[in-house]
């Protein structure tokens, strides 16, 4: 579970540390952190990231926006050895148009990360090699036929031959293992992720050599998976 306790006020740098194996997942619950803890998370944030959290138009979001972010940045913070508010990260070009506003990387070598949040669940993983983390809320019937084309033509046979009822926890697995993939290749959803069959069953399909998919155990309601490469 994230521990944004190490953010407070004056608690002390831990650190440096290995990673513990081939990867790090972290959990965190949004509705347990009280307000002391996400005015803390709060100080953390960079400008731009303090921007972004101001965007948000409702507290539920505003705040899981906030743990994400806070608690990646504590996680690397126990890591590395350096104050949550001063980590070397800067972006990578973005996949699409080149610009400085792509995924967040650590001008540190030998680690990687990847974060994600929906509803009240945030998921940050740390690996030495690319990775990407993904979590979801359950489709509902509409968004699954609004996404359908993002649907590798396999996937979405497999989804068709399914009762209705199995339909959107099928779609969700499928969908979180394409997002995670695609994160962790660093394109995002750049790539159209109709390209790669990840699968809608209870296993995964890897989706090229060199990468690993699998699905993450979360609480009821949602689905989530993390693809890694291999070192």
């Amino acid at each position: 579970m994230l521990d944004l306790s190490v953010l407070r006020a004056g608690a002390g740098v831990q650190g440096p540390r290995a990673l513990r194996g081939p990867l790090e997942l972290y959990l965190a619950r949004v509705a347990e952190q009280d307000a002391q803890v996400l005015r803390d998370a709060g100080e953390v944030l960079d400008e731009e990231e303090r921007a972004r959290a101001r965007a948000f138009r409702h507290d539920c979001d505003r705040d899981a926006y906030v743990v994400a972010h806070a608690g990646l940045r504590g996680v690397l913070s126990m890591l590395l050895g350096v104050r949550a508010e001063a980590l070397p990260l800067s972006r990578e070009p973005c996949a699409g148009c080149g610009g400085p506003h792509g995924r967040p990387v650590l001008r540190t070598p030998g680690v990687h990360f990847s974060l994600s949040h929906s509803g009240g669940l945030v998921l940050v993983a740390l690996a030495p090699a690319p990775i990407g983390v993904d979590v979801e809320e359950l489709a509902t019937v509409k968004v699954m036929l609004s996404a359908q084309a993002a649907l590798h033509p396999a996937e979405a046979d497999e989804l068709a031959r399914l009762p209705a009822y199995g339909r959107p926890a099928a779609f969700t697995r499928a969908w979180v293992r394409k997002e995670a993939y695609l994160k962790g290749l660093g394109t995002g959803l750049v790539r159209d992720p109709a390209l790669d069959f990840l699968g809608t069953g209870p296993t995964p399909t890897d989706p090229a050599p060199g990468w690993a998919v699998r699905d993450l155990l979360v609480p009821s309601g949602y689905a989530a998976a993390v693809a890694l490469r291999s070192p």
